[in-house]
């Protein structure tokens, strides 16, 4: 029987603390906590709770390379992705990833009747594929040798 990865493992995991940033905050603090916590993107959220969007190393690069310099005295509203897609924790890792890969987003919020409750980036779905991979490989190996 094939096993099914879903997100709620990965979390499970990986934990479900999730750096949430306010859209009226200044995008020069969004810079600085990616740099900090060593991460690609935010959600933007008012309450922590609700999903506005996402602001990435990606946005403020491509603003900065738009704009210049004064793209950093601006607000994360400003810059952030809207229409943030969101995944849930029964969907199923491979979906997800190809989500991520039909969007050319590398973050997803997951979302659980209505409020954010972690968040999944390529990283985390690929290592986790791949610990499935090896997983069946195994699997498959141990089936062989015990027939012969």
């Amino acid at each position: 029987a094939e096993t099914v990865m879903k997100v709620e493992e990965i979390l499970r995991a990986k934990g479900k603390k999730v750096l949430t940033v306010q859209p009226n905050a200044p995008i020069i603090l969004v810079i600085h906590r990616l740099k900090m916590e060593d991460i690609g993107a935010m959600v933007v959220s008012q309450d922590g709770e609700h999903v506005l969007g996402m602001i990435s190393e990606r946005d403020v690069v491509r603003a900065l390379v738009d704009r210049g310099a004064s793209v950093l005295d601006l607000r994360v509203g400003h810059l952030m992705s809207r229409s943030a897609a969101t995944c849930g924790l029964q969907d199923k890792v491979q979906d997800v990833m190809a989500q991520m890969t039909r969007r050319r987003v590398r973050h997803l919020p997951v979302v659980d009747q209505g409020r954010l409750c972690g968040i999944l980036s390529i990283g985390d779905a690929v290592k986790s594929r791949l610990d499935e991979l090896q997983l069946e490989a195994n699997v498959l190996r141990d089936a062989y040798i015990a027939c012969r």
